[in-house]
């Protein structure tokens, strides 16, 4: 079984270019959504959430885990695989989307790749760090904080979110390649196409990752064995509002999201979401 995590909804564009490329496999994603946005956090509170995000995946019964958010697998993947892999008698791995990322990036260009994405993503300097380990290419990063909360909206039809697709790309000037960098970004493959300049190729992450982990389970035979294509989603937010934003970013209906909840460290399954209202002690 494969885990797939991510800080909310947007890594359901990830999955579903996975669940394309491996129907069989059986997929149990994680949708941090309680705790977004992770773009603005500090490191030591990304770590504590992709350690608890991890250990449910785990749990769960997964073998290898696939961060699919890009904040998380900039900042914390390394950490992550130095935490978990290491266990003889319970075979794992953690795998990130930085670079694949960065190879499909540094294949398409010819010299200059833009990347946007959050604030921490851009700050981290890793698709700088990947880039520069296979090729000499030029890279400019851009933080562009206000295209996932127009996502999260489903304003991303709308004229607001071309102005401001339009205002980030205009601060990536003469790049032949732009990675989007945050899996909320595809929903928003239109506008960048209304507004880049001519011959300006951009890259959704989502379907080189997939490849990416299809040659990986073909270099590791056995290491996750196939199932019936049975998806499991957890969320730590409304399970009835994942639920119905979900489509927009898998591209089909969730049949069912279950609701696991901080408690003591780690996240634990939960029949419903407690709201909490007034003052709160513990």
């Amino acid at each position: 079984m494969i885990g797939v995590y991510d800080s909310g909804y947007g890594g359901l564009t990830v999955l579903r270019a996975l669940r394309s490329a491996l129907p069989q496999h059986d997929f149990v994603y994680l949708g941090d959504s309680g705790r977004a946005p992770y773009g603005g956090r500090d490191s030591d509170t990304l770590l504590d959430f992709a350690e608890q995000c991890t250990e449910r995946l785990f749990e769960e019964g997964c073998s290898l885990v696939i961060v699919a958010c890009h904040t998380v697998s900039c900042i914390a993947l390394r950490h992550l695989q130095r935490r978990y892999v290491p266990a003889p008698s319970a075979p794992r791995r953690i795998l990130g989307v930085t670079i694949p990322a960065a190879q499909a990036a540094v294949a398409a260009s010819a010299g200059h790749i833009g990347v946007l994405g959050t604030e921490r993503t851009i700050a981290s300097g890793t698709f700088e760090e990947e880039i520069a380990k296979l090729g000499p290419h030029r890279v400019t990063g851009c933080a562009a904080p206000l295209l996932a909360p127009l996502v999260e909206e489903a304003w991303e039809d709308t004229e607001i979110a071309r102005m401001a697709v339009e205002r980030y790309v205009r601060s990536l000037p003469d790049v032949d390649t732009l990675v989007l960098a945050c899996t909320h970004y595809p929903l928003l493959l239109p506008a960048f196409h209304a507004v880049v300049g001519p011959g300006v190729r951009v890259l959704d992450p989502s379907p080189h990752v997939a490849a990416s982990l299809v040659d990986w389970l073909a270099r590791h035979p056995g290491f996750t064995a196939p199932g019936q294509g049975r998806l499991s989603v957890l969320c730590s937010g409304d399970p009835v509002v994942f639920q119905r934003h979900a489509e927009r970013f898998l591209g089909s209906a969730l049949s069912a999201v279950q609701h696991v909840e901080e408690e003591g460290g780690r996240l634990a399954r939960r029949d419903a979401l407690t709201n909490r209202r007034g003052q709160v002690v513990r």
